[in-house]
């Protein structure tokens, strides 16, 4: 069964254009090609387009299928939510980072957890010593998310928070936090990544088996559409992906993939399509081949729209639109001359505008080497505004389409990616691909072929294997306080002395009880955080029912 459907991307132009599209590295020195190995001409015609029609495959922005964009007006309606990715130490050194960035016109706030939290670990957990707050902030109890939004009024301000397998729990987390607050719930809006299977292809920070790891994520859908209904129950990722090491082409094909696995069960469970699909959101990478990377996101954008509409059925128009968050490629930033990240995020930044973006987060050059400095985060903010006000790219909706090569790339982009789909779906879907490893083995070989190609000087870093400097004058990194863990630490166990024992063993058990009899988790996750339950706890009290993933080695 073919998931997607495009008059110009069933064949191959030519059995050489067929033969190049298997993604060999070995292409001849004059020969010219993207990042995905398709082989870029030096001049394109309307010959190129031969079977393309304007109607079918591009369209308008705003209809069917979308390639265009999701919104008639795009940019001249309202601009992208301006992100800035943050979280560091505690609550209260990543409320502050937020203010700041709220201070200097961030539109939208997009946070970082420490890696115990994204794996369910207490901070006082010692498999937790020396990474509490190293990467993120460190979330434990319901205390520390009323320190992180502190002075943030939660129905004012869209929140996207990065976390995977522990996504049940921070979003209960936040809409605990919101009625403290004292407002309506049904008037938060933001975006929990809740994206597992990219997890077992690219990441790690996974704790529960595959379809342990769904169920959670099911009931969070069907959760969220009464509860929450403005709030974007998942984000599906290929930014992890294309960090890995993966082609443009495998990150839509891998992505969608996930996509597909998720619709595919959540109807399982008895959903509705059309009341859970319209609040599914993408996370898309922004690399540094500009045009292919603009061409990526349009050919994405109408394969979901065929796969909802024929594949799926789904019978509402908003469930057939692709609305994506984007970020820069923190993979392409190099500690060798990190001020040239500057100019490589400022690249990457345009190229998802022009591609059609929902909301985007810009890298600070100094990311190579610390989290970010305060004056960093604002460079990067920056590059989003002077891109918003000053560039004139948000003037007209997709400025590029009809070029004969952006046309041609994003057929082509289609083309390949459908081909990776049909393969996982004769494998027996994306669950089966990812457990014998298809998928991870195809992402290591296409890291394993650039660095290759990096290694021979036929890919060329700036700064890095081509136009080196002996010495680089240091610049200023941010540093962490080492004493927040131990206050952390040193809260985390004043909390659970002073809560109500007998409440807190409840709460806890009614979790592992739910697990177990297949109800909806949800609702005894909040009520757990309400008795002051931590995240390590919940997380547990779900281990004991569904055990622990066991990666299985790709060699």
């Amino acid at each position: 069964m073919r998931l997607t459907k495009s008059a110009v991307t069933d064949k191959p132009k030519t059995a050489e254009a067929d033969k190049k599209s298997q993604g060999a590295v070995g292409a001849s020195k004059d020969e010219q090609q993207t990042s995905s190995h398709i082989s870029v001409r030096p001049l394109y015609t309307p010959a190129d387009l031969e079977g393309w029609e304007q109607e079918t495959d591009v369209g308008y922005p705003g209809e069917y299928p979308y390639t265009r964009g999701v919104l008639a007006t795009m940019y001249r309606g309202r601009l992208w939510t301006m992100r800035q990715y943050a979280g560091m130490g505690d609550a209260e050194e990543s409320n502050k980072r937020y203010k700041y960035l709220l201070a200097n016109g961030t539109t939208g706030l997009s946070v970082a957890f420490d890696l115990p939290t994204q794996i369910g670990l207490d901070s006082d957990n010692p498999l937790a010593a020396g990474e509490v707050g190293k990467v993120g902030v460190a979330i434990d109890s319901i205390e520390d998310m009323e320190r992180l939004f502190d002075g943030i009024d939660l129905t004012k301000i869209s929140t996207s928070m990065t976390i995977n397998a522990t996504g049940s729990i921070l979003l209960a987390l936040y809409v605990a936090v919101a009625k403290r607050q004292g407002r309506d719930i049904r008037k938060l809006s933001g975006t929990v990544q809740n994206d597992v299977l990219k997890e077992y292809i690219a990441r790690g920070t996974y704790i529960y088996p595959p379809q342990q790891a769904m169920r959670i994520i099911t009931d969070m859908f069907a959760w969220a559409n009464e509860q929450v209904p403005e709030w974007n129950t998942i984000s599906i990722s290929g930014y992890h992906m294309r960090e890995a090491g993966s082609t443009a082409v495998q990150e839509v094909a891998f992505t969608l993939g996930n996509g597909i696995a998720y619709v595919q069960a959540a109807i399982n469970a008895g959903l509705d399509i059309d009341r859970f699909a319209p609040r599914l959101s993408f996370f898309f990478n922004a690399h540094n081949n500009f045009l292919e990377e603009v061409a990526k996101f349009r050919a994405a954008r109408r394969m979901w729209a065929h796969i909802m509409r024929e594949h799926f059925k789904a019978r509402n128009q908003r469930s057939w639109m692709l609305r994506f968050h984007t970020q820069t490629a923190g993979s392409t930033l190099t500690a060798q001359q990190p001020e040239n990240n500057i100019v490589r995020t400022a690249i990457q930044a345009m190229a998802a505008v022009l591609g059609g973006t929902q909301s985007l987060h810009t890298n600070s050059y100094d990311e190579a080497l610390a989290l970010p400095t305060e004056q960093a985060a604002r460079i990067a903010l920056r590059t989003q505004q002077v891109i918003a006000f000053e560039s004139g790219a948000p003037q007209t909706v997709d400025p590029l389409a009809g070029s004969f090569y952006i046309e041609s790339l994003t057929n082509e982009i289609e083309r390949r990616a459908n081909g990776y789909l049909e393969k996982i779906e004769a494998l027996g879907g994306m669950l089966k691909a990812i457990e014998r490893g298809y998928v991870q083995q195809e992402i290591q070989n296409a890291a394993y072929e650039y660095q290759q190609a990096v290694d021979r000087l036929e890919a060329v870093v700036v700064g890095v294997n081509r136009f080196a400097i002996e010495e680089e004058k240091p610049i200023p990194i941010q540093r962490m306080d080492e004493s927040l863990e131990r206050k952390q630490v040193e809260r985390l166990r004043e909390l659970r002395a002073r809560r109500d024992r007998g409440l807190w063993q409840e709460s806890i058990k009614n979790v592992e009880n739910a697990a177990r009899s297949g109800a909806n988790l949800m609702p005894h996750i909040i009520a757990a955080i309400e008795a002051y339950a931590t995240v390590g706890e919940i997380s547990e009290a779900m281990r004991r029912v569904f055990g622990e993933y066991k990666e299985a080695v790709v060699i």
